[in-house]
């Protein structure tokens, strides 16, 4: 059998949910076992997710290994996977650090092992159907399913201020979700009228023709939803509270997945959906991104929690991905694209570290370190090339994604001050050194200054394990980025000129529309025979 005829999309979106029925009826008070268990179905849920490469042709930028089963016929409702060049590697990152991030909580979860076990393999599932989701109600689902586990991990198994953030997180993205659902409905009921049958199929309702107004209106509810899971400004102070209480593993899975669920959603449907508001609103998308970059990087700098330091951090970098996006140019939104890959290793990385060094000490205070290098260099060293990575020092994976952003975004044509926009974000590059270096200096370097600090126990044979494939991929991505980038080449070019096509025809449109009157009637030829530029009869346009 082939690996085209073979459900294997379905497979992987499922397995993570049999997984955590499996984990569900393991006996009580097993805790080794709940963990070996969560840790080797999650491995084998990350391997089978690579028998996607055998089937995945990067030359073709449509959906491919597309599953489409029946599911409620009569409203047009269909189970349908398929994925992209630009859903692929978002897919490869979630199975790959959900076992990563498995690992790394096996000394770090101190009660409920099997709600915490179960609750990061339901996650998983709805991480991957929101992915592969090509029915806009499936995603939808799987989009909602995302808040319920990631709420119970920050409420359950978080801080001293765990519950406050676990609500503030929920109702921030369940407020965006609830506009979004109501764009949704417009969307999927003037197809109806347009076309006459009911369907949520993306690529059909990518077809419905909106006004102007309706598409600034549906674009706006839209981005709302995804400018609040990105998170951008000011629409981000949920993040830093989720981030601070969440526990290690919830963290690594917020930032490295979660948070690029909103700069996905905007590629995937806000844009293509509704291109020509896509259009007007990139100037406010840059702002707003370039305002991330600086505001993330200098409230970064004065944290005094090592955790929260790099939760505004997390601010920062993907003002970087919405700068990428906002320019609409080939370089930009693959930038952009890759630019998340960066940050879900990197951040997701700096989240590990933190929180090995606060299962030793159990502070996250800056101020009660000093002098680490000395007690435990390997650890040192890991966090250093971590933080590098994290910077976007040459040779290693963040250069390259901001790299191609910054130029990329900087020679836009459609974006009106592209060159103003990229000088302004430059600066959060060198920001972003600043506080990164101050803070591991200050962690790091210099005298021993606390007792408790003289005899910390350096890196275990487990946690060498948990870091290590993140940064063997930090080089590997650094060095070698076409590895990653051609696969993304097709799919990232074919909506851009779709983008373009849509964006040009509405230009045309009003320009016919404003052009020179000759006795009252448009001076465009003969319009009354004219085919515009959907093929259809155009007619004349009288102004009285």
């Amino acid at each position: 059998m082939a690996i085209q005829d073979f459900p294997v999309l379905t497979l992987i979106t499922i397995l993570p949910l049999v997984g955590a029925v499996m984990v569900a009826l393991l006996p009580k008070g097993e805790d080794g076992v709940v963990k070996t268990f969560a840790f080797t179905w999650s491995t084998l849920v990350f391997l089978t997710s690579l028998v996607i490469f055998a089937g995945f042709n990067p030359a073709v930028p449509g959906m491919q290994l597309v599953d489409n089963l029946a599911w409620i016929d009569e409203f047009g409702i269909r189970f349908m996977l398929g994925v992209d060049g630009i859903s692929l590697w978002l897919v490869i990152l979630t199975t790959f650090l959900t076992p990563v991030a498995v690992l790394g909580a096996f000394n770090a979860v101190p009660k409920y092992m099997k709600g915490f076990m179960f609750s990061i393999l339901l996650l998983e599932t709805a991480m991957i159907g929101t992915l592969l989701s090509t029915d806009i109600f499936l995603f939808y689902v799987f989009w909602e399913l995302m808040l319920i586990p990631m709420y119970f991990l920050i409420g359950i198994w978080g801080g001293q201020k765990r519950l406050y953030a676990a609500v503030k997180f929920f109702i921030f993205t369940m407020v965006g979700s609830l506009l979004m659902l109501l764009a949704l409905i417009y969307v999927y009921y003037q197809h109806f009228v347009q076309f006459g049958f009911w369907t949520t199929s993306v690529q059909a309702l990518l077809q419905v023709q909106f006004g102007l107004a309706e598409q600034l209106i549906l674009f706006v509810f839209f981005a709302l939803a995804f400018a609040i899971k990105v998170p951008m400004w000011p629409l981000h102070t949920w993040l830093p509270d989720a981030h601070t209480e969440a526990p290690t593993a919830g963290s690594v899975i917020l930032a490295g997945v979660l948070l690029k669920m909103g700069t996905y959603g905007f590629l995937r449907f806000a844009i293509p959906l509704f291109p020509v508001a896509a259009s007007k609103a990139l100037p406010v998308i840059a702002a707003l991104a370039v305002v991330g970059i600086i505001y993330g990087a200098l409230v970064a700098f004065v944290q005094k929690d090592v955790k929260r330091l790099v939760a505004y951090s997390s601010v920062s970098h993907l003002g970087f991905v919405m700068l990428g996006i906002a320019g609409m140019t080939f370089t930009g939104v693959q930038g952009g694209l890759y630019q998340m890959l960066n940050h879900g290793i990197s951040t997701g990385a700096l989240f590990l570290v933190v929180g090995m060094i606060y299962e030793r000490r159990h502070t996250r205070q800056i101020s009660d370190f000093g002098g680490l290098a000395k007690v435990i260099p390997l650890f040192a060293t890991m966090f250093m090339i971590t933080m590098l990575s994290s910077i976007g020092v040459p040779g290693l994976n963040g250069f390259v994604g901001e790299f191609l952003i910054l130029t990329g975004t900087f020679v836009s044509e459609s974006l009106p001050y592209a060159k103003l926009w990229v000088v302004l974000g430059t600066s959060g590059v060198l920001l972003g050194a600043i506080y990164m270096l101050h803070m591991y200096q200050r962690v790091m370097f210099g005298p021993v200054t606390k007792d408790e600090n003289k005899n910390l126990k350096d890196l275990s044979v487990r946690e060498v394990a948990v870091l290590l494939p993140l940064i063997i991929l930090m080089f590997v991505m650094g060095l070698f980025p076409n590895l990653f980038l051609k696969y993304t080449e097709s799919s990232i070019a074919d909506l851009l000129k779709t983008y373009n096509a849509k964006v040009e025809r509405y230009e045309q449109r009003e320009a016919s529309l404003s052009a020179p009157r000759l006795g009252g009637v448009l001076a465009i030829g003969d319009a009354a025979s004219r085919a515009n530029s959907d093929g259809q009869p155009q007619q004349a346009v009288v102004l009285r």
